[in-house]
């Protein structure tokens, strides 16, 4: 435990769950999709969609998803911002059952066309879990830089995944693994100490077998 988890983060208020935490779901949506973003259709749930308005928790999301930090002032301001950006986005509600009452589901297009849907929560003191990606049960922080690998469930894959992180002196500090069934379309979720190089990432891409690769970079956005 550190300073931070008692008394939470430096922020615009007014609530570490409802605001700073949503912020932050924004920010580290934006950095997996790797791009900017065009539009954003966006779900409250729960707490989320009964009060969120009031903290604030709209326009908090909407300001990470632009790339505003939980203290950046602007963060009231960010429908205007996103309007002269020309990101497009919607917010309605969702019952998406058992989830944290903290949650948002996320459908999000880059400029490139690159699509991405998210389920995250926020889980108090700014502190966020992201819980699904498209369609798939995952569970990170993103606190650490993270590697996600859609694959086939197929004989392999993981080990190809691990090796190729050792072979760059990258760390792993966690790993899950989630199938939707066997034989079917499975995910590995990796929290590693260290970025892990582009080339890297690319290589993987472009394995058989290998669905979709997502990677959570915390290094400043070259796109922005």
């Amino acid at each position: 435990m550190n300073l931070f988890d008692i008394i939470g983060p430096v922020m615009v208020g007014p609530s570490s769950s409802h605001t700073a935490g949503a912020v932050k779901i924004g920010r580290v949506s934006r950095r997996l999709l790797a791009e900017e973003i065009e539009s954003a259709k966006i779900y409250f749930h729960g707490s989320f969609l009964a009060t969120g308005q009031g903290h604030g928790t709209d326009k908090a999301l909407v300001a990470g998803l632009l790339g505003l930090d939980v203290d950046d002032p602007n963060i009231p301001d960010s429908f205007a911002i996103a309007r002269e950006k020309g990101m497009h986005y919607t917010i309605s509600g969702i019952d998406l059952g058992e989830a944290h009452p903290n949650s948002v589901k996320m459908n999000l297009t880059g400029v490139s066309g690159r699509e991405l849907e998210i389920v995250a929560a926020s889980i108090g003191g700014g502190q966020i879990r992201i819980c699904e990606m498209d369609g798939l049960t995952v569970n990170f922080s993103g606190d650490l830089p993270t590697l996600i690998v859609h694959n086939l469930d197929q004989p392999g894959h993981v080990t190809e995944v691990t090796s190729m992180l050792a072979h760059k002196s990258v760390n792993i500090a966690t790993m899950q693994l989630y199938r939707s069934n066997r034989g079917g379309n499975a995910v590995m979720v990796i929290e590693c100490d260290q970025e892990i190089p582009r080339e890297a990432i690319a290589w993987l891409e472009h394995l058989e077998g290998i669905i979709k690769v997502t990677y959570l970079s915390l290094l400043e956005e070259e796109y922005v």
